[in-house]
């Protein structure tokens, strides 16, 4: 009987190949979106879980309390701590000492970018940290060459990633061979490095990765005073919980464990434990050692690929039960012979199955074609293996088996109802509630359509927002050179500058260690307040020269910037900027001028405030920030220039830095491209987002269309008899879309509240963020229209084109 089943529903599809061809590629479509969401949500929640210890491996997070002139928690901060996961060093060794359920601490640097020279081979490595020499017992990470125990051991020692040792000795064996390494900003200090292992490149999958680990004894030997320091903020502390510790204990202990060693500096700092596993996705600490994910936009991909498989399954159920008049006849036979309702029920799901199978196999082979397209378009190296896994694999057939159900169960429950004695009389009709129930399942899925429109111009208007916004600074044509604190350049700094002048097509130059958009420390900064006390607080610090102000257009709200027209300004002197001034108390930045400061070991006065500009990300408000006058201090040279022919300016700077600065590569970048390099992740979501979204409307229109061809198909005779009554083709057309036009209108007006609470809520995680008008959904609305009039126009016209005498004859 199986069998039979099956032979029947194989040429019932065959029959039918239009109707089949539509279901069949609706539904194919929408299961390879719907794994390749899946498989991109699998990557994401995959972060960090090849470690083997990675249910007991946690990492301090740094908690910082800004404090008000008047000793209490400033207005609208309501006690609570500002967390970054960058911190200190002592707080590792003192946890290891006081907590016994602590196994083992592993520290990392910040990131260390240091110039590394084999033979003829210079490379600026700039994902490169130091690390503890017991990092490879706590992280699985694959040592290919040395040994994990005694690898980071020795001062100058260097573990390289397979990529990289690959790039500086080829073929060769690299262990016990030796690479110079430069200046790391403030790390270790110049000195041949001996490579003592090689990894397996780190796994993309982890929430921080690097190219190169070098030995923490290399830092402590250059600066040994900052691993006691509790107020140095240069670490990240990991930590290895014994399987018998009580996480829930360590944390109560936090203050007696702070008091003990003197550190919560009066309440202003604490620490918190979190989970490594949490860190890609749940952290929303700052100052994180990688980028990390966002869980609201992996919810947001999860509702897309729902909608996908809601609409193709509506696809499935409206045209089966749009075709119901041409399978009556086979219904009312089948039960004249002694078909019961059941087997009618079996025979219909088993057409259902056979078409998901099908869609099914086309679905993986898109989703395996789509792979390289996929990892571009989401910036993800999405591991192909995730396809092969049996929980995919499960979880397919899952999935398959209740939209076969789902998509198949009620058209065989309503083909199997019909009476066989009205259907052979040749009075059937479709019932009215069926064509009820079609219409509201066309509301459904415009309804969602024209929300993922709307919610595309939105995700698309947003990131055109961030990158074109006015920062308050001069971003275009700024080139950028990286020299990484190079001592012989910072010692003819002022002669490179004026080397680089003298080209027409350099308008200004400044140096500075940071530049909108790049890394930057916080300093500890005391200024006097309005009532005569000096408040310490930790805002951000640009290290500058005295053009950096001016060279980037910054506007002065109050005082002056940096001139050499005041020799005091190299020692004494501050300029802070507006969110400064309020940190310290200061509504109107003028009468923060001449208050005393001290920061760094420098004493003098603020003698500038400058206007807010926007020097990290949009994600977040502009945060206090101090512009210290230390060209010294430099990491990068910033050039104005102005160009009609760019290649070759570029390159003809790039011959003078080769001449001044010999011994360091030219390493340039654009500013406007690097600051845009924060909205990558923001990039890759509007990207997904309005692809998936795009499969979404194109499945819909695949339904409308099938619907349309066998609307037309039931309204023949009548198409026929009003053409023989005098009416036009502009009248078929108009009698045939305008109902489909009012189902889409109404879903319009349906969807348009839903889309923008949703999007009122994606837009709540931006600082600054773009307003969300009515038109938006208007457009959206009109553009749901203009598809659907499209997709039943074609059917419509070749209906009103038909001959009549045709259509009629059969009468």
């Amino acid at each position: 009987m199986k069998k039979n089943y099956m032979k029947i529903a194989w040429r019932t599809l065959l029959k039918n190949k239009g109707y089949t061809a539509l279901n069949i590629t609706g539904m194919a479509i929408g299961l390879a979106s719907c794994l390749l969401i899946g498989l991109y949500i699998r990557n994401e929640l995959s972060y960090d879980e090849y470690h083997v210890k990675k249910d007991r491996i946690y990492r301090v997070v740094h908690g910082y309390k800004e404090i008000g002139t008047s000793g209490t928690t400033k207005a609208g901060q309501k006690g609570d701590y500002t967390y970054q996961i960058w911190g200190n060093a002592p707080v590792g060794k003192a946890l290891e000492a006081d907590f016994p359920g602590v196994e083992e601490v592993v520290q990392f640097s910040g990131r260390s970018p240091v110039l590394l020279r084999y033979g003829d081979k210079a490379f600026q490595e700039d994902n490169v940290f130091f690390a503890d020499s017991n990092t490879f017992s706590v992280f699985s990470w694959k040592l290919l060459a040395g040994n994990p125990k005694t690898a980071l051991v020795a001062p100058y020692s260097a573990v390289l990633t397979k990529s990289t040792a690959k790039k500086y000795f080829g073929d060769e064996n690299p262990i016990g061979k030796t690479i110079e390494g430069g200046n790391t900003g403030g790390r270790a200090a110049p000195g041949v490095y001996t490579v003592t292992g090689i990894l397996e490149d780190i796994p993309p999958n982890s929430h921080f990765t690097f190219d190169a680990l070098m030995s923490m004894s290399s830092f402590k030997q250059s600066w040994p005073e900052v691993f006691d320091e509790w107020g140095y903020v240069d670490f990240y502390t990991y930590f290895l919980l014994s399987e018998k510790a009580n996480l829930e204990q360590l944390t109560a202990d936090i203050p007696a464990f702070l008091n003990r060693h003197h550190a919560n500096d009066d309440g202003r700092y604490s620490i918190a434990f979190e989970p490594m596993l949490n860190a890609y996705l749940h952290s929303s600490a700052d100052r994180q050692p990688g980028a990390t994910g966002s869980l609201a936009n992996l919810y947001i991909f999860g509702v897309i690929g729902i909608f996908i498989l809601c609409i193709a399954c509506i696809n499935f159920m409206n045209l089966a039960t749009a075709r119901s008049l041409e399978r009556a006849k086979e219904v009312g036979i089948r039960k004249v012979v002694g078909s019961t309702r059941k087997e009618l029920i079996w025979q219909f799901l088993t057409e259902s199955f056979l078409m998901i199978f099908i869609s099914a196999v086309l679905a993986l082979l898109l989703v395996l074609l789509l792979f390289p397209f996929v990892a571009a378009v989401t910036g993800k190296q999405i591991n192909a293996d995730f396809v092969f896994t049996w929980q995919t694999f499960l979880l397919f057939l899952l999935t398959l088996f209740i939209t076969g159900f789902l998509a198949g169960s009620y058209p065989a429950l309503v083909l199997s109802g019909f009476k066989p004695i009205t259907i052979l009389r040749g009075v059937f009709r479709t019932s009215p509630k069926g064509a009820l129930l079609r219409k509201g399942l066309v509301i459904f899925q415009f309804s969602l359509s024209i929300a993922l429109i709307a919610g595309t111009v939105i995700v698309v208007s947003q990131l055109d927002h961030l990158q074109n916004k006015n920062l308050g600074f001069k971003k275009n044509h700024m080139l950028v050179i990286d020299f990484n604190y190079d001592e012989q350049v910072l010692r003819q700094l002022e002669s490179i500058k004026q080397a680089f002048l003298r080209e027409k097509e350099v308008v200004s130059v400044s140096a500075s260690r940071s530049v909108p958009g790049s890394y930057f420390p916080n300093a500890g900064t005391s200024i006097e307040t309005a009532n005569g006390n000096s408040v310490m607080e930790v805002p951000a610090i640009f290290e500058v020269d005295i053009d950096f102000i001016s060279h980037f257009g910054i506007e002065m709200v109050a005082g002056r910037s940096y001139s050499r027209d005041f020799p005091a300004d190299t020692l004494h002197s501050l300029v802070i900027n507006e969110a400064t001034a309020r940190l310290y108390g200061y509504s109107n930045p003028k009468d923060i001028i001449g208050k005393r400061f001290s920061q760094w070991g420098r004493d003098g006065t603020v003698i500038g405030v400058t206007k807010d500009f926007n020097y990290l990300s949009l994600h977040k408000r502009v945060e206090p920030l101090t512009l210290r006058l230390a060209p010294m201090a430099s990491r990068f040279l910033s050039l104005q220039i102005q160009s009609d022919n760019l290649p070759a300016t570029i390159s003809k700077l790039g011959e003078i830095w080769t001449k001044l600065a010999p011994q360091r590569p030219y390493l340039y970048s654009f500013l406007d491209e690097s600051f845009n390099r924060q909205y990558e992740a923001d990039a890759h979501f509007r990207n997904v987002f309005s692809i998936f979204s795009s499969m979404a409307i194109f499945i819909a229109c695949l339904g409308l269309l099938g619907l349309a061809t066998y609307t037309a198909q039931q309204r023949t005779k009548e198409i026929g008899i009003r053409k023989v009554l005098g009416a036009s083709v502009n009248n078929i057309i108009k009698l045939l879309s305008t109902d489909f036009m009012k189902l889409v209108l109404i879903a319009g007006l349906i969807s348009s509240p839903l889309a923008w609470f949703a999007m009122d809520q994606w837009l709540a995680n931006f600082a600054y963020h773009m307003e969300i008008h009515w038109w938006i959904f208007v457009a959206a609305t009109f553009l749901g229209l203009v598809i659907a009039f499209f997709t039943v126009s074609y059917q419509a016209i070749k209906a009103a084109m038909a001959n009549p005498v045709k259509s009629l004859r059969s009468e």
